[in-house]
Order: C-alpha cells, then sequence, then structure tokens
C-alpha cells in the first residue's frame, strides 16, 4: 500500500531493456518501485529494490486487483512482444500481449482514481510502427496511424486506448517511440545482432553475417535518453502524445557499415549475406520521427548520435566476448 510518503510507480516489462534504465532512474529519484515482467524474464538483471509481482495483466481482472493492492501514483507500461518479425509468427498472442494488457491497465487505473479521488499518471510506450503505412517520411504526433504489422496494429490499439481514457480523466500520456538501442538490447533485435556479429567477425568466431533487408531506412536513438524523456512524461503535468526520435535517417547497411568500423573492418559487405527468408511480409520503408514537441515542451533532447550508439553497443560486445 502506497502511504504517501514517497512517489509510488509500477513499471511493466520492467526486465526489459527500457524497462531495467527506467527502473535506475526512479530508484535514483528515491522512488518506490513496483514491477511486472513476463514468466522468466526475472533473471536476476532486475534491481533487488524493486518488489516483483509474477503476473499476466492481460488476464482479466488481474490488472484491477493488481492496482488497487499497490495504489501507484505512476504507472509506465511498457510490457510487450516488440519485435515486428514476431508478431507475424503469433498475431494473436501479439494482439493480447501490446493490446488487451494495455487496455486492462489503463481500465484498472481508472476504476481506481474514481474510487480513491488519487491521481494516476499513465505513459504508454506506443510505437512509430504506427504510422508505417502512412507515406509519410518525417513522423510527428498529427501523422496518420496506418500500421502495416499485427505489432503495429497492437501498438496502435493501445495507442488509442490511452487517448480514449485521457478523454475519461486519466492522465494518460503516449511516448511514441522510435527504434532506440543500448548494450541491453537482445540478440534477437538486427542491431544487436549486427553489433555482435562484427566483434565476432574481428576475432575469427564468425565467418559471415545474415541480414534480411539492407535498405530499410531507420531513426535510431539512446535507449537512456528515450527513458529520460518517459520520466520527463510523468513529470509534465497533463496527458499527451511525445514522439521520441532523434530526426536522424539511417539505413541498415550504414548500422552495419558503422559497427564494423567500430572493430576495424572497412570491407563489410564482403561478410554479410542477404537472406530472403529474413524479409518481412510488409516492411516500412523509412521511418523517422520530428520530436520538435518534446523538444519545445519537455526541453527533451538526445544526448547520444547514431556512430557513438553504435560504438557502445560494440564495446559492450568486445568486453562481453572477451570474458567469454
Amino acid at each position: 500500500m502506497n502511504t504517501g510518503q514517497r512517489p509510488t510507480a509500477l513499471i511493466t516489462g520492467v526486465a526489459g531493456q527500457d524497462g531495467g534504465y527506467l527502473a535506475e532512474l526512479l530508484l535514483e529519484r528515491g522512488w518506490a518501485l513496483h514491477g511486472v515482467a513476463k514468466p522468466g524474464g526475472h533473471d536476476g538483471s532486475v534491481d533487488g529494490h524493486v518488489q516483483q509481482h509474477g503476473v499476466d495483466i492481460s488476464e482479466p481482472g488481474v490488472a484491477q486487483v493488481l492496482i488497487r493492492e499497490i495504489e501507484p501514483d505512476y504507472v509506465f507500461h511498457l510490457a510487450g512482444i516488440s519485435s515486428v518479425w514476431r508478431s507475424w509468427c503469433d498475431p494473436v498472442l501479439t494482439t493480447q500481449v501490446n493490446g488487451l494488457s494495455a487496455a486492462a491497465l489503463l481500465d484498472a487505473c481508472f476504476i481506481q482514481q474514481e474510487a480513491s479521488g488519487k491521481r494516476i499518471v499513465v505513459v504508454n510506450a506506443s510505437s512509430a510502427e504506427i504510422f508505417a503505412g502512412s507515406g509519410v517520411s518525417l513522423q510527428n504526433e498529427e501523422t496518420q496511424i496506418a500500421p502495416t504489422s499485427p505489432y503495429g496494429v497492437s501498438k496502435a490499439l493501445s495507442h488509442n486506448m490511452v487517448q480514449v481514457y485521457r478523454a475519461r480523466g486519466l492522465e494518460a500520456t503516449n511516448a511514441v517511440l522510435f527504434n532506440h538501442e543500448s548494450p541491453r538490447r537482445p540478440e534477437t533485435f538486427v542491431t544487436r545482432k549486427i553489433t555482435k556479429a562484427a566483434v565476432a567477425i574481428s576475432r575469427g568466431t564468425l565467418d559471415a553475417l545474415e541480414l534480411g533487408n539492407l535498405t530499410s531506412v531507420r531513426d535510431w536513438g539512446w535507449a537512456p535518453d528515450y527513458v529520460d524523456a518517459m520520466a520527463a512524461m510523468a513529470d509534465y503535468g497533463k496527458g499527451e502524445d511525445f514522439v521520441v526520435a532523434t530526426g536522424q535517417a539511417h539505413s541498415v547497411a550504414d548500422f552495419v557499415a558503422a559497427a564494423f568500423a567500430a572493430v576495424g573492418i572497412d570491407n563489410w559487405r564482403d561478410y554479410v549475406r542477404t537472406d530472403s527468408e529474413m524479409l518481412r511480409p510488409t516492411d516500412s520503408a523509412r521511418m523517422v520521427g520530428d520530436a520538435t514537441k518534446a523538444r519545445d515542451l519537455l526541453g527533451w533532447a538526445p544526448t547520444k548520435d547514431f556512430d557513438r550508439i553504435v560504438e557502445a553497443m560494440v564495446e559492450f560486445d568486445m568486453t562481453e566476448e572477451m570474458a567469454a
């Protein structure tokens, strides 16, 4: 139970990349933290000061019991299946995990706020993928929502649900996150696959890197920066939608080139194979965000540029490979 002495926050997806960075940030602020991670997600990586709850919030009634028990001041909904490729393999599970859990959590927060009279602030991790079919080369908060994958649809559902509950009086915000990376990015993501492969090839323990579409253009930021943005949204004082992005466009080939350059390999094309099996059924050609609103209203700006991000990931993979 929250005694009101210090802010209490619930982070779903606390064992993930963003959840981990956010937990560290809020613990530094002295907040009381509760976390939900997927089953098996408790791998010892979650800070011991986070009180963890082994529940599935997409199951009926579970979110309501959890919110009533914790009485949070803030809820950060970061949990979800975050792979577009995986969403094509299991669209039903993706919709349940990403869409229904958001609906359940928002409704639980609304019910708790109505019953207690105490404000609850919700920050939802939305995604640039809701704009994938918009046909606009630079996306902002006014861009048409037009997802092209089950993942994008599930995130659009959560995004719209936030807007519905905001209209009902919940201080609910969408953080429309463009691609963001760090050494904590799982190896199932192409960026981490690239940096690990570059290190392994430079060490002679791997011969080649197999990738899908090298021409896809993305806007890659630094995950701790994006977590800072979400914390700023929680502090802002009213529910809004905010695009979080760098505004810089780079292709997958650029990411490969930067990673190989960081290990001293210039002729990266000699080591990369294109595998048609790894291509997505539909892939948005260009996803680049305009974060003017976040800059103007939150005072937020990215701190790490593209090359520094790739270098930081490669350096981490180098030390990990040496330890192994």
